[in-house]
């Protein structure tokens, strides 16, 4: 069963499970320009596939800014894969032009 603050149960508008079994995860997650997402989680390590990239700003659940990829020199280029740490509860605003499409493959590992 889920967390509620899982980021398919807690933004379901902008994560869609592409594939599931006992091991692996692939969300495909979209953010379009000027939306943010609820709070959610990512409670598992895995992989990012950048699609499109666009500005943004991660705050934690209390609004404080954790990230934010212009001050932080966080830019992405389409079609490379990265390395995606758990993250803890928090919210993703696009303030950018450009949708933010990413695949994420998580490893359900303990």
């Amino acid at each position: 069963m889920l967390d509620s603050l899982d980021a398919v149960a807690a933004a379901p508008e902008h994560h869609i499970v592409l594939f599931e079994d006992d091991r692996v995860r692939v969300l495909d997650t979209v953010i379009r320009p000027g939306e943010e997402t609820a709070v959610h989680t990512h409670v598992w390590s895995g992989v990012l596939y950048v699609i499109s990239w666009s500005p943004c700003v991660r705050c934690d659940e209390h609004g404080t800014v954790m990230m934010d990829s212009v001050r932080d020199g966080v830019s992405p280029v389409p079609g490379t894969a990265i390395p995606a740490a758990p993250i803890p509860p928090h919210t993703l605003k696009n303030v950018g032009t450009q949708d933010i499409h990413v695949i994420l493959t998580e490893f359900k590992t303990a």
